[in-house]
């Protein structure tokens, strides 16, 4: 059919990137149709995409009642053309297409499940609010996956604790409030107007007004630092770092999911390891594996710069140097995020590492750790994973410890003091 033609054509000049799509009908007359938009295009369905592109390429697949629901076929049929907004992240994507589908309602998105079955985000009326998920109706939604909807809020609460159903005011800090995802009015931590600015702060970004809730944070950033609250200014620093990579967290749990930790398409791998004497003088450096290739070009080093005043009976502290070299690392917006984490150890290495990602919302990033024998020859590998990574994971470890060694030595025959 013409249309399917031109909008296959369309599909050449959609972006690689995240986004919300929009199948567009035959324009109609202003009285024939409750318009919304700008003009009087028709808008039939609204959909988002970790990849604009290939998303709405897969439309037009052979056999299409085979693959899609035969409402979804006559919506095609019917489409004329295709337009879309790109996103940063899959999550704002995600925001995105529950704020234009409860704005323009479109028929074919009402006609593929009923108002049962669609979900939202509820944020109660309350002195200390709470935000749910709820069927039928809410303050945000509709969104048509309730699973999305669900890993959406855990990116969220990493960066905005709240309050949930299951937080009860009672004077003793709930399960999350000891985990640190939820403030704690259940134990009083936290004041009414405290409270109530972190949940401004998530309606912003449900409404999708980013750029506004970044430049509030920036605000509290300047101001707890002209008034020395040091500690607070750092907290303020890590919501906006974790706002910045959202897109990281997004594309890295999709692409994760997708290849099941198999290699391939630009599947990255980085190891840490730590050189030292005794505890002292210590480096580190991280190395990356790419598709099963070392990627030399993407190698880093670090000099430890912490004290280090608490140490084992060997005299080291590998944990706290993994933490720093792991959470400076962490800070590089513009090196790419790895898939996977392999570090030189055991299970105290791996939450070491675990923990720096959660602090920073990338714990859906997978650790794994090389444990060796007597000999320094890796004996196990712990941690969930594909056995199929396993060579690609002992390369990047093995590298890891050539690397550390080699740069250790290097400073230590210049004469300087690490």
């Amino acid at each position: 059919m013409k249309n399917q033609r031109d909008i296959k054509k369309q599909i050449e000049v959609l972006p690689d990137a995240p986004g919300v799509y929009y199948f567009i009908g035959p324009k109609l007359s202003a009285n024939s149709y409750k318009l919304k938009a700008k003009d009087s295009r028709r808008i039939l369905y609204i959909g988002k995409a970790t990849s604009l592109k290939d998303r709405v390429r897969s439309y037009f697949v052979r056999d299409i009642l085979m693959t899609r629901s035969p409402l979804i076929a006559k919506m095609l049929e019917e489409a004329e053309k295709v337009e879309f907004v790109q996103k940063d992240s899959v999550l704002e994507a995600l925001i995105m297409e529950a704020n234009e589908i409860k704005k323009y309602q479109p028929i074919y998105n009402s006609k593929e499940k009923d108002d049962k079955s669609y979900n939202y985000v509820t944020i109660t009326k309350e002195d200390f609010p709470k935000i749910i998920i709820t069927r039928s109706s809410g303050t945000y939604g509709p969104f048509p996956h309730g699973a999305e909807l669900r890993q959406a809020l855990k990116i969220i609460r990493k960066i905005f604790s709240y309050r949930d159903e299951k937080c009860k005011l009672t004077g003793k800090p709930c399960f999350n409030a000891q985990i640190g995802l939820c403030p704690g009015p259940c134990a009083r931590r936290i004041s009414k107007k405290d409270y109530n600015k972190i949940i401004r702060r998530i309606k912003l970004f449900f409404e999708g007004k980013k750029d506004t809730l970044i430049r509030s944070l920036e605000l509290d950033m300047k101001k707890f630092a002209k008034e020395q609250k040091f500690e607070e200014a750092e907290q303020v620093k890590r919501k906006l770092f974790a706002l910045d990579h959202i897109q990281d967290i997004a594309l890295i749990r999709n692409d994760l999911v997708a290849r099941s930790y198999k290699p391939g398409a630009n599947f990255r791998i980085e190891a840490y390891d730590v050189a030292h004497i005794s505890g002292k003088n210590a480096v580190g450096v991280m190395t990356v594996v790419s598709d099963g290739e070392l990627d030399k070009s993407q190698y880093r080093k670090f000099k430890i710069k912490s004290d280090n005043p608490f140490v084992d009976k060997q005299g080291n502290n590998d944990t706290k140097n993994l933490k720093e070299i792991l959470s400076r690392r962490l800070s590089h917006p513009e090196w790419k995020f790895p898939n996977l984490i392999v570090v030189d150890g055991g299970k105290g290495q791996i939450n070491t590492a675990r923990k720096v990602l959660i602090e920073l919302g990338l714990e859906m990033i997978d650790v794994v750790s090389v444990v060796k024998d007597e000999r320094h020859r890796a004996r196990e590998i712990l941690g969930l994973r594909d056995s199929t990574l396993d060579r690609s994971i002992l390369l990047a470890n093995a590298e890891a410890h050539r690397f550390a060694i080699g740069f250790h030595r290097k400073l230590r025959n210049k004469g300087f003091r690490i």
